[in-house]
């Protein structure tokens, strides 16, 4: 368990960071099932301080020519606790990391990356993990031999060179991971300043870029090998995904230990910006005291949207596209697109 999380209450006042989402928990025992045919991507079953349930509503689909209110309309939510808000300049390169395998790393990159390419902004998506989810969802060409990360961080291979635009999202582009990759941990081993390769590669395509992309977000494996390493020293933010159950805190101290030894020897730096509650179900009471932990230990650095268990961004990647593209309307697809809203938005400390 991460250090300094105290017990966790009872209930979770609000968990919402728009008009399309509530955070609402269902009370201890109150609990229904989903019966048969029921689409699960539809918002979860709340209930009200009476104790009845809502009425149901009805999940849209794409094309459907209308765009129904998924949920009822939350609660105003404060403003920020400290400093002003301003959208960000230059160039922001941020790692989305967590060494537990499952928690949403890739989903929540690609599809952040579509949000953010979707609103008018020029992404770059590093996939770092040889596995190519990341190259899947936004439909790169990712087989073995095809020019990819590995031959950046073991050949030297410029970043442009590798680089290939994304063809349902304008703007979005991908430096694509092949399973070339799964050997690199090895390959980089003797080599010269092996864990500021990716670095000097970002460092060189950001400086030669003609039109620069506004954000870069490197996809990490779920591990912390020298492959998560180079992310880490790559960048100047980091975004950790944490998934709503007991699990995803046991090895959140581990990364932190690890993002601490980054800054004090590779990368001052490096700093955690952003932490983004994944895969909420507001029908547990699990996924409410982990929320409460997660937000009282790190406070506003954790992102008021919560993305919600969703059948849509589970199968918007076998069709090779994120779900802001497969359906924009998703319960996913409007929390993503929340998230990328307040990340667009940075505190300038006061």
């Amino acid at each position: 368990m991460l250090e300094g999380f105290a017990s966790a209450a009872l209930g979770w006042p609000s968990l919402t960071a728009g008009p399309e989402h509530n955070g609402r928990t269902v009370p201890r025992g109150t609990e229904t099932s989903v019966p048969r045919g029921t689409d699960t991507d539809a918002p979860e079953a709340t209930v009200s301080g009476t104790g009845h349930a809502p009425e149901p509503v009805a999940h849209p689909r794409a094309g459907s020519g209308t765009v129904p209110r998924e949920t009822p309309p939350a609660p105003a939510l404060p403003a920020p606790a400290r400093g002003t808000v301003k959208p960000w300049q230059g160039t922001r390169v941020i790692t989305v990391s967590n060494q537990k395998g499952g928690v949403g790393k890739t989903t929540t990159a690609v599809n952040l990356a579509a949000a953010m390419a979707g609103s008018g902004l020029r992404v770059l998506v590093i996939d770092m993990d040889p596995q190519g989810n990341a190259s899947t969802a936004l439909s790169i060409p990712h087989s073995s031999g095809t020019a990819g990360i590995y031959d950046v961080l073991i050949d030297g291979v410029p970043l442009a060179d590798v680089v290939q635009p994304c063809p349902q999202v304008p703007g979005l582009s991908c430096a694509p991971a092949t399973i070339d990759l799964a050997g690199a941990e090895i390959e980089l081993v003797p080599l010269v300043a092996r864990e500021n390769r990716l670095r000097r590669a970002v460092q060189s395509y950001l400086g030669s870029a003609a039109d620069p992309p506004d954000l870069v977000l490197i996809d990490c494996p779920p591990s912390l090998g020298l492959l998560t390493v180079n992310a880490f020293v790559a960048a100047r933010e980091l975004l950790i995904p944490i998934q709503c159950e007991y699990y995803a805190l046991e090895g959140l101290s581990q990364l932190l230990k690890n993002v601490d030894l980054i800054q004090q020897h590779l990368n001052a730096d490096l700093h955690v910006s952003t932490i983004l509650l994944t895969m909420f179900d507001g029908r547990t009471r699990l996924a409410s005291d982990v929320a409460d932990q997660v937000r009282e230990h790190f406070g506003d650095r954790v992102l008021r949207t919560a993305i919600p268990r969703s059948v849509r961004i589970s199968e918007a990647p076998s069709h090779g596209e994120t779900v802001m593209t497969y359906d924009p309307t998703s319960t996913g697809a409007l929390s993503y697109a929340e998230a990328a809203a307040e990340m667009r938005r940075t505190k300038e400390i006061s």
